[in-house]
């Protein structure tokens, strides 16, 4: 996993798609009662098999060890790893590095099961970059709010900030970074703020209404970075065209100035309008037009080197494993059909598992999604389109780009 890459081959050799799995992933668990409950990953696993993902010929589900201290060290204080080890070996809290609070419980085991998480990522990464897999994916993965000395928002361990960081270290001269949760991934910001070679977008609920409070369009960058954070932060209630519209504004543009070596992305789901932590009205039908867009984003600007990541979402059975196991097909290639059912087996594995009547198909029945461009005109009165704007306006003229043209 530590292997030293001097560059990435021109057109990755190996599979098409290597999904980073182990059943103990599912020991990252704060516990009853916790939004972040493993069911979620495990019911995505089990439909993306019963759909035949797994099954490709293109697709391998591979092993992968835990992430050592030194990674880790890429990004946490030596400090902070030793207090997170203490934590899950004596189960006492430590508020001063945010273990022990309502968000970020401690649990027995909580290192192992942490740096089992970032070790997933880290060799998403580490395949993509040396050619073993054109794409990777750590659906467990995505903990983008967790800062260099304490835990926040549910995440320990920052796994897309510690493999962005494996990739620079191994010779990557530009990652992007694009996150779709409804939260603002102010971890992964905070990490690269002042490195020119990483650009982070996130698309995002605005602060104001939401945890954590971050991710104005005035979060720039730092004074050797500046135009490389990002920030997109959408009114609640904004729905499927509208964020697609924001999307497709903020997106493309910026990825093809940057062209990235690598496109890292983090696909939390709770901008689905079933979440029950916050405000958007997504439906599964507009979180895979996304996917899909990131996908071919990948190829055109990054030789098709992709690094996945889950990340948030917290209705466990309607909305996250139809959602993921999209992403999933879509980045084997080979997209499932929205009005797919689900299989039989996959609904009663539901009905035992967590008690709840699963989703019949693979569709809210919104699968036409219209995306009204950016180009067709900015509506001065669309809040979303402020929201737009202003982003624009801050870190367009950073990279060469007019904020309403991009030219």
């Amino acid at each position: 996993m530590t292997s030293p890459a001097a560059s990435a081959p021109s057109e990755p050799a190996g599979c098409g798609l290597r999904i980073l799995w182990d059943d103990r992933l599912v020991s990252y668990d704060f516990g009853p009662g916790h939004p972040m409950n493993p069911v979620r990953v495990e019911l995505t696993m089990a439909l993306a098999r019963g759909l035949g993902v797994h099954d490709r010929p293109n697709v391998r589900v591979t092993g992968f060890g835990a992430a050592g201290d030194k990674l880790l060290g890429l990004v946490h204080e030596e400090s902070y790893i030793a207090a997170v080890r203490h934590a899950g070996e004596t189960g006492l809290p430590d508020e001063r590095h945010g273990l022990g609070t309502p968000d970020n419980p401690v649990f027995l085991g909580m290192h192992d099961a942490s740096a089992l998480v970032a070790g997933a990522s880290v060799a998403a990464a580490e395949a993509v970059w040396t050619g073993g897999a054109e794409h990777a994916a750590n659906i467990s993965g995505g903990l983008h709010h967790a800062l260099s000395g304490a835990a926040s928002g549910f995440c320990v361990y920052n796994d897309p900030a510690i493999a962005i960081a494996w990739l620079l270290e191994n010779g990557a001269e530009r990652v992007a970074y694009v996150d779709v949760d409804v939260h603002h991934g102010d971890g992964v910001q905070a990490a690269f703020y002042d490195d020119p070679r990483v650009l982070t977008i996130s698309l995002h609920e605005t602060p104001r209404t939401l945890f954590p409070g971050t991710g104005f369009p005035n979060e720039t960058g730092g004074v050797d970075a500046p135009g490389t954070s990002v920030n997109v932060a959408l009114p609640p209630g904004t729905g499927d065209a509208p964020w697609l519209r924001a999307f497709e504004a903020i997106v493309p543009p910026l990825l093809r100035r940057f062209r990235p070596r690598v496109l890292v992305t983090q696909h939390g789901a709770d901008g689905h309008a079933l979440d029950p932590l916050a405000h958007l009205t997504l439906s599964v039908d507009g979180q895979r037009t996304a996917y899909a867009a990131l996908h071919r984003l990948a190829h055109e600007t990054a030789g098709g080197r992709w690094v996945i990541t889950g990340g948030g979402g917290y209705e466990l059975v309607q909305v996250v494993p139809r959602a993921w196991t999209h992403l999933l097909a879509e980045a084997s290639g080979a997209p499932i059909p929205p009005e797919t059912p689900t299989p039989e087996e996959w609904r009663e594995f539901v009905r035992l598992r967590a008690d709840e009547i699963a989703p019949r198909r693979m569709t809210d029945g919104t699968s036409t999604v219209e995306v009204p461009r950016w180009g067709n005109g900015y509506d001065p009165a669309s809040p979303v389109d402020q929201a737009v704007l202003a982003t624009r306006r801050a870190v367009f003229p950073e990279h060469g780009l007019d904020p309403m043209t991009d030219e």
